[in-house]
């Protein structure tokens, strides 16, 4: 395991020396650092400069597409828990689709939800922010539980039950961004994962390149490509799903087919028939573990013009 990927030193209360458990489909920056029994769900990005030091207090959960962004700081005091959504008791839970931006800091006990945004230099620290909770930039959230989809602005200090009450709800404008800057970063994961397959990188030539006739369809770029790979390897079946903009605004996908047993080469036609087919829509790729149904990707593949 590289040095910046390590068990948590033995101390006077803890002398389990658990490591990071990190998904195969995760991207880790090299610069990253990760310490102690830090746990990590599908898809994840972390990005360079992060420190995740999970040897004061710990566990620690990391969410299914969720990113964490430069410089951001996780931590958690050797005493103070909060109850996971699987009842388990973490240092520092955080969940699904949830963007913790640049340099902020999420310190332990602290329960940060699905769907979550975390701006720039702000501090969560003894608290709970609910699902869908939007934090702008440099706030502080301490000693307190937020509600569910509740907007904190920039520069809030949220330290009591009354100011907590007296937030607004977010808008449907804040939850779209924070959608738009998850799908940002699970291109920028594909992308971290393209970037290190030198056949993706081919893939990735312009249209019109000279090449020996061997390019995929033009709707499927290389980092789309290296999921669809990634997950065939992995025993996953892959889906799809289509929402036109009103669905795609209200989250609300419509099934399409689920692929199974289908070699790569009528895998990637029938996916790209698919998108020729939805031209005028949104376009989900899905993994799909086959013993538990359980999704372990969700990437848009195209969007409308």
């Amino acid at each position: 395991m590289p040095f910046r990927h390590q068990a948590n030193p033995p101390t006077p209360w803890d002398q389990d020396l658990e490591a990071p458990q990190i998904h195969h489909s995760d991207y880790v920056h090299p610069r990253a650092t990760l310490i102690g029994d830090v746990r990590i769900e599908a898809n994840v990005l972390i990005a360079p400069g992060t420190s995740i030091r999970a040897d004061e207090g710990s566990p620690f959960h990391i969410g299914a597409n969720t990113n964490i962004q430069d410089g951001v700081v996780i931590h958690g005091l050797e005493e103070g828990r909060v109850t996971g959504d699987d009842g388990e008791l973490y240092s520092v839970w955080i969940g699904r689709n949830t963007c913790i931006t640049h340099m902020s800091l999420i310190h332990g006990p602290a329960y940060v939800g699905n769907d979550c945004f975390v701006g720039f230099r702000s501090t969560v620290f003894n608290a709970k922010l609910g699902d869908g909770c939007i934090v702008m930039m440099h706030a502080l959230i301490q000693d307190v539980e937020i509600p569910p989809g509740k907007y904190i602005p920039s520069g809030a200090v949220i330290t009591t039950p009354q100011a907590a009450e007296r937030l607004p709800d977010a808008n449907d404008s804040d939850r779209h961004f924070s959608e738009h800057v998850v799908q940002v970063n699970q291109d920028l994961l594909a992308g971290y994962h393209c970037a290190e397959d030198a056949a993706c990188v081919t893939a990735m030539r312009p249209r019109g390149h000279s090449g020996n006739g061997s390019q995929p369809p033009s709707g499927l770029n290389g980092p789309v490509l290296t999921q669809i790979r990634r997950q065939l390897a992995q025993g996953n079946h892959l889906g799809l799903e289509y929402a036109d903009r009103r669905r795609y605004r209200a989250n609300s996908w419509k099934i399409g087919p689920i692929f199974e047993n289908k070699s790569e080469y009528e895998l990637i036609n029938a996916i790209q028939a698919y998108l020729d087919e939805h031209s005028g829509d949104y376009v989900r790729l899905l993994g799909i573990e086959p013993r538990e149904k359980k999704r372990l990707l969700e990437l848009v593949i195209q969007r409308p013009n």
